[in-house]
């Protein structure tokens, strides 16, 4: 898979026990949507397939197809775990892939082109998109639909705001 058609959704941060399960991180929400997954693609296009699953306190642990003691589970840690973009279900209406809005350019009616998404934070009240632009500081805009997010037009990879600026003071 190529990194356009693939989707970072967890990876494995430690090994849980000595039969070779692994603790994993989701990026999905909520967090255990994980294990719905039956097969992960890593970094170096290595196959790995979750045989069981489970939320364990605050975090998710998985038995993997073929991992059968903590040596083996330990070399797996750090791993990126991608999905197929066709495997993710579609968002509803006014909802979006981080993924999806990563590149796209932001704007707003009064100051023009802010910049570029480069990524997205989760925050208690919205997520928060920076949004970076060539020499310039990285300005941080809630992801607030209606409220600061005006429109998302993802086929012109394009964002408009009412965002007053760096002050944290929305137009």
């Amino acid at each position: 898979m190529t990194d356009a058609s693939r989707i970072t959704v967890g990876e494995i941060r430690g090994v849980y026990g000595v039969r070779g399960w692994v603790k994993l991180f989701s990026w999905t929400r909520p967090r255990k949507n994980l294990l719905e997954y039956a097969e992960f693609e890593t970094g170096n296009g290595r196959r790995l397939r979750i045989v069981e699953g489970r939320e364990q306190g605050k975090t998710l642990i998985a038995r993997i197809d073929g991992v059968d003691d903590r040596d083996a589970a330990m070399a797996l840690h750090g791993t990126t775990l991608f999905v197929p973009r066709d495997a993710l279900p579609e968002p509803d209406a006014g909802q979006f892939y981080w993924s999806d809005l990563i590149g796209c350019t932001v704007s707003d009616a009064g100051r023009g082109v802010i910049g570029t998404v480069d990524h997205l934070l989760e925050t208690g009240a919205h997520d928060v998109m920076v949004v970076t632009r060539a020499g310039q500081k990285d300005e941080l805009i809630p992801f607030a639909m209606g409220q600061v997010v005006l429109e998302v037009d993802l086929i012109a990879r394009a964002i408009s705001v009412d965002w007053a600026g760096s002050d944290g003071v929305a137009g």
